[in-house]
C-alpha cells in the first residue's frame, strides 16, 4: 500500500464523516431541538440575572 493509497482512503473517510453530519444536522427530526437552541440567547432567564447580581454584590462588600 503506497502513500497515494493511503491518502485516497483518508479522503474518503473524510467524506464520509462530512455527508454523515450533513445528514445529521439537516434531519427533519432534529429541527425541533436546533430551533430551541437558536433561540436560546434570546431566552428571558431573570434568576441567572439575581445570582449573578447577589454574587457580585457579595463580593464587592
Amino acid at each position: 500500500m503506497d502513500i497515494g493509497t493511503l491518502r485516497g482512503l483518508g479522503t474518503l473517510l473524510v467524506v464520509v464523516a462530512f455527508t454523515c453530519v450533513v445528514l445529521w444536522a439537516y434531519n427533519s427530526k432534529r429541527k425541533g431541538s436546533f430551533d430551541e437552541a437558536a433561540n436560546l440567547p434570546f431566552a428571558d432567564d431573570t434568576e441567572a440575572e439575581k445570582r449573578e447580581e447577589q454574587a457580585s454584590r457579595s463580593k464587592s462588600e
